[in-house]
């Protein structure tokens, strides 16, 4: 009798851990929106998107799997005029920060991020119990991933599909990041170079810890180009794999202009510090 009563509550355990196991892991995970300003931010959880944010099956070639996937999915466009309590069109007109658990940060306008109403907040893979991990280092996606659903939106530079998403603040660049913006008397070359840091490389890295925490900062507590030699800086970015293994990208759209921008930009900023962070330990 005894022994019958040790396999029954063994078998009760491995049961309950079963049960635990097969939660999925964004069943507890909320989505915020967050106005401008000092209005009301509105959280959404797995089950308010699952009952009342219609979700539908988004399927297309998704360029990080490099396949086709099945997506359970809400219309972004939908819960968002719902959240901001603004219209489609007045969406388009304002901007954005999308911000994921692992520090990575997309800003981005209204019109690209609403565009033809075809970006979705994937919250479950049809064909993967969870989510299949995406990369080289077998990320999760998971609670949240940002997909599009038009073959023409592939581009992950134009269309950015961040993992792990969390919040979109309606918030612009400029309040967001005001000490990443070269001097005035910067020289055209180096406010190119600023524009291509916004577009692409604010995603993963901060200057003056305003930016994505991904990568390390590029400016404090030393520029970049204060302990790496010029020539290094533009390899890597060209192509980060032939110096180690990491998150970064290879970048072989850029032109040999494009990274003599991007280093201008990089020295421009070296007499403009800015470290919040040394401050607060001192």
């Amino acid at each position: 009798m005894a022994r019958c009563q040790k396999v029954t509550i063994s078998v009760l355990i491995l049961l309950l851990l079963s049960c635990k196991q097969s939660v999925p892991e964004s069943s507890g995970a909320t989505f915020t929106f967050v106005p401008e300003q000092n209005g009301k931010a509105k959280a959404w959880s797995l089950a308010d998107l699952q009952m009342g944010a219609n979700p539908q099956i988004i399927e297309g070639y998704d360029p990080y799997y490099a396949k086709k996937k099945r997506f359970s999915a809400v219309s972004l466009g939908a819960i968002a005029t719902k959240s901001f309590g603004l219209s489609t069109a007045d969406l388009q007109h304002r901007h954005f920060v999308l911000r994921a658990r692992d520090g990575y940060q997309v800003p981005m306008d209204g019109e690209r991020l609403f565009e033809d109403a075809s970006a979705y907040l994937a919250f479950q893979d049809v064909d993967v119990p969870g989510f299949e991990p995406i990369g080289p280092q077998k990320v999760s996606p998971a609670p949240f991933y940002l997909v599009w659903a038009k073959p023409h939106q592939i581009d992950l530079e134009t269309h950015p599909r961040p993992w792990q998403l969390a919040s979109i603040e309606m918030r612009s660049f400029e309040s967001v990041y005001p000490h990443t913006v070269p001097p005035t008397e910067a020289s055209a070359l180096s406010q190119k170079g600023f524009r291509l840091f916004r577009e692409g490389c604010i995603r993963c890295h901060a200057v003056n810890r305003e930016g994505g925490r991904v990568g390390p900062d590029l400016n404090v507590p030393q520029n970049v180009l204060e302990y790496r030699p010029e020539v290094q800086v533009r390899a890597y970015i060209r192509n980060p794999r032939t110096f180690r293994y990491s998150n970064m990208p290879a970048h072989p759209h850029l032109t040999d202009g494009d990274l003599d921008a991007l280093i201008e930009y990089f020295r421009s900023m070296k007499d403009q510090k800015f470290d919040p962070d040394r401050s607060e330990a001192k």
